[in-house]
């Protein structure tokens, strides 16, 4: 199949080589030009000056860009993927929210193209072996369609319902992951003021009720303030942000969740946006004045 995929990130660049690596025409396009030029050169992808360009070559566009605005301008901009001639589909990776999907869906209806909103969840190791867990929104033929190509990506593809139901999904699953994260912090906190041996602590939590992926992931990295960027912090707190939206939408308080977007907030202002989401841990320390 002939695939233009827009967004060379963190994680679209890794699945993006996933589908080269399974024999995808690749057509790319990425912000900063030169990415765009070195990931062709790496992978053997062809390069396009703009999205509408890699969509003409292309059957299926899939995007993976930081927020809705973004989408938007990719697909519906003055020079969006959406006016190239003919008719495909749109996939977008991205984490946008479900009413920004529906919006860019109806839009994209209107110039003839179907749309599916697939986000992912996994970080950046699994968009490497192309294990990444897909929640997707459209309709069941559109996901029969695309499953194929989804499957280059990840081992789990799950159909949501409609467009806008894998956001839904999404923002929720990473609102609990943020409000794991943070309350393992606080554990290693109180664990530290205790006088606890935190590798016991983190032994025996992993080997009982307490343990979890955000454990196995993110004990170490806050106990050696190491945040090398698997998910940004400034993108969780965009996540919990919009499922924080749907809670208050459904009538539905949130309490936790609120609670994880203000620390989130505090370390994103103390200068740690860009890095990892266990950088949480900073403002949980400068909040109890104690260092892990």
């Amino acid at each position: 199949m002939k695939i233009a995929f827009l967004g060379l990130g963190i994680m679209g660049s890794r699945m993006a080589a996933n589908l080269v690596g399974h024999g995808h025409q690749l057509t790319v396009w990425n912000r900063t030009a030169a990415t765009a030029e070195a990931f062709a050169q790496t992978h053997g992808a062809s390069v396009a000056a703009s999205p509408v360009a890699a969509a003409t070559a292309a059957d299926l566009v899939i995007t993976m860009v930081v927020d809705g605005d973004q989408v938007r301008e990719l697909l519906l901009g003055l020079d969006g993927a959406a006016h190239a001639p003919g008719a495909r589909t749109f996939v977008d990776c991205s984490t946008i929210g479900p009413a920004a999907a529906v919006a860019i869906a109806a839009d994209l209806a209107r110039h003839g193209h179907r749309f599916l909103d697939a986000p992912v969840t996994g970080s950046s190791p699994r968009a490497q072996d192309g294990t990444l867990t897909f929640m997707v929104g459209g309709s069941a033929d559109d996901v029969a369609t695309v499953r194929p190509v989804l499957e280059r990506m990840g081992s789990l593809i799950v159909h949501a319902g409609p467009v806008g139901q894998g956001q839904v999904v999404k923002v929720i699953n990473n609102a609990l992951a943020a409000i794991n994260a943070a309350a393992l912090g606080q554990a290693l906190l109180v664990g530290t003021a205790a006088g606890a041996d935190l590798d016991a602590l983190v032994a025996v939590a992993g080997a009982g009720s307490g343990g979890s992926v955000m454990l196995d992931l993110k004990a170490q990295p806050m106990r050696t303030h190491d945040y090398r960027p698997l998910f940004k912090l400034d993108h969780m707190l965009k996540d919990v942000r919009l499922c924080l939206e749907e809670a208050a939408g459904a009538g539905i308080a949130f309490p936790f969740g609120s609670e994880v977007a203000e620390l989130l907030a505090e370390a994103s202002a103390m200068g740690f946006g860009d890095a990892d989401f266990a950088a949480v841990i900073e403002a949980l320390e400068s909040r109890a004045d104690l260092r892990l």
